[in-house]
């Protein structure tokens, strides 16, 4: 296990700065006619192609897009390069009602005179695609989407009165050759497919992707886009820098370093804070930073409040010295209405006590713990017993708790914080305080990657650097999580000068010389006889095996003399 180095804590696309360096060189003339989008959306650029040229292929096709004026604008662009002509038509229908959907006949002012036709949106995209919103579609009454499903099954729209208690003459229907497109999240889909279980069977099924994997073959694409999005929201032309600030951004908003976000809500949002605060001819790295910084500080309202809470003692978190059964975890606060993750730490303890071998997850006793803690709380159990190889019942029990939780907690990015909690109390081995843990654990005790890492490790960080730095506090995470690291500035200067540390960690053997100066388990192999002599009694397995079978076997009660004398007087 190596310690982090600063260099590693926020990518810097270093494989790709040629590419970088050619961005201004861009020419994004033909981009506004033709999206890059196109070739970064393979599938959904496919079943479009499909829906349009195909006589055979289901004329109705449902994309998983947010319902967004701006998704509807990419997808349309995305139809247009499909089209055979300009000739065809295409209609964006994001508010309807049934009467705009399918038209409508009214009678007539005069009598004698024929019917009215007052045609709907399919008569108007007949011959080419339409583009329905299914919001409102499943605010329409349901008889809507019966008329609209058969009217596709038939591909025959049928004439109906606007007003069915007044006598009109309705002329025949009409051949229907429109494709339809229909949009809408993936929440709204499930509710839509609850009423119609055959929805998938009528038509195909696509998504927007909002996300893609930034390589040397790819880059191009996605500078394309980046300009694209520049142009549309007609702001300052973007250096090389701020694109790199950009793509550090939009690493850090996919947790993954090798993946690039595609909403372009994201991009506009910054890059129109980052014009407005710029007061240099092109936006400049410093720009997308400002912008970064104040769109965190407009929301950094709650995480500014949890943090004086425990910086005034009114919630308990120790980042200094050493205790026993007690461990700082990580967690990420996500409230509803609240557009800012934020990470806070959470206080773990643990007391063992004689019992019948029971571990009581005291969240879930009360009913604040989630199934997946809970899940993680039997895979921790699980580990240990497999590592300890118990013969027979224990007769310790053992309670967990988050201190100072108040609200539900979920996941299981706590088990492996749960887990040095355990062995500190069973071992009676005191842990820093200093270091803070986070990380899930499987049955074999490797430690497996969890979410909102750089959210955990900055609001320990905060805690840490208001008290003052004193060169031992840091965060135990995955290893996994290293492709998804991307930390501020100031925790990678505090890295860089050794104030803080970070330790990635692959497995449970790793954590615990750091967080309690002792080896989880003996060294079957030691390197020389010196250290096989130095060993006894120096892993937190024998530590605990002797407390299990002090328990299992506990010394006589030692009586004092006077006792004694008193068993001895009452026996004659």
């Amino acid at each position: 296990m190596q310690e982090m180095t600063w260099q590693s804590l926020r990518p810097q696309f270093t494989s790709i700065q040629e590419d970088l360096d050619s961005y201004s060189e861009l020419n994004h003339s033909s981009e506004l006619n033709n999206t890059p989008y196109s070739r970064v959306q393979l599938r959904l650029n496919k079943a479009i192609r499909k829906l349009i040229h195909e006589s055979s292929f289901p004329h109705f096709l449902c994309v998983i897009a947010p319902d967004i004026y701006d998704y509807y604008d990419i997808i349309q662009q995305l139809v247009i390069e499909h089209l055979p002509s300009n000739e065809f038509p295409i209609i964006c229908a994001d508010r309807f009602n049934e009467i705009q959907l399918f038209g409508a006949i009214y009678p007539s002012k005069q009598e004698g005179s024929p019917s009215q036709k007052v045609t709907g949106l399919l008569h108007k995209a007949n011959g080419g695609v339409l583009l329905l919103s299914l919001t409102h579609l499943l605010l329409c009454p349901p008889s809507v989407w019966k008329r609209l499903k058969v009217t596709l099954s038939r591909q025959r729209i049928e004439w109906e009165s606007a007003n069915p208690n007044i006598y009109c003459e309705v002329p025949e229907g009409e051949a229907l050759h429109t494709r339809i497109i229909l949009i809408g999240d993936r929440a709204l889909l499930s509710d839509f497919d609850e009423l119609e279980p055959d929805l998938h069977s009528l038509c195909d099924y696509c998504e927007f992707e909002e996300e893609m994997h930034l390589s040397k073959d790819s880059v191009q694409d996605y500078l394309s886009i980046i300009k694209y999005i520049q142009v549309q929201a007609q702001v300052k032309p973007l250096s090389t820098e701020a694109i790199k600030r950009v793509m550090q951004a939009g690493a850090r908003f996919t947790e993954d370093n090798e993946r690039m976000p595609l909403c372009p809500l994201w991009y506009q949002s910054l890059f129109r804070e980052a014009h407005l605060l710029s007061t240099h001819p092109v936006l400049e790295q410093e720009d997308i930073q400002a912008a970064l910084t104040e769109k965190h500080f407009r929301a950094s309202y709650l995480p500014s409040r949890g943090l004086e809470d425990i910086l005034m003692g009114q919630v308990f978190i120790e980042t200094s010295g050493e205790q026993i059964g007690q461990v700082n975890g990580l967690s990420v606060i996500e409230i509803p209405g609240h557009p800012l993750a934020y990470g806070e730490p959470a206080r773990i303890s643990c007391v063992v006590h004689f019992g019948d071998g029971e571990i009581t997850d005291v969240e879930r006793k009360v009913e604040l713990g989630g199934s997946l803690h809970a899940k993680g709380m039997i895979i921790m159990q699980a580990f240990l017993q497999a590592a300890l190889e118990l013969e027979e019942p224990c007769l310790y029990s053992a309670s967990i708790v988050f201190e100072q939780s108040y609200c539900e907690v979920d996941g299981d990015s706590a088990s492996l914080a749960e887990l040095c909690a355990f062995v500190s109390a069973l071992s009676l081995q005191p842990l820093k305080q200093s270091i803070a843990i986070t990380g899930a654990v499987d049955q074999f005790g490797r430690v497996q990657a969890i979410g909102g890492i750089n959210e955990k490790i900055e609001g320990f960080y905060k805690i840490c650097a208001h008290r003052g730095l004193c060169g031992t506090q840091g965060v135990i995470f995955p290893k996994a999580n290293l492709r998804s690291l991307c930390l501020n500035q100031e925790i990678i200067e505090s890295v860089k000068t050794g104030h803080f540390h970070l330790w990635p960690v692959e497995d449970v053997e790793e954590v615990f010389p750091l967080i309690a100066g002792l080896p989880f388990s003996p060294d079957e192999n030691p390197d020389n006889e010196n250290q096989a002599e130095n060993q006894e009694d120096t892993s937190l397995l024998e530590k605990m095996a002797e407390r299990i079978e002090s328990l299992h076997h506990p010394e006589p009660r030692r009586i004092s003399f006077i006792n004694s004398l008193k068993n001895w007087l009452n026996q004659h």
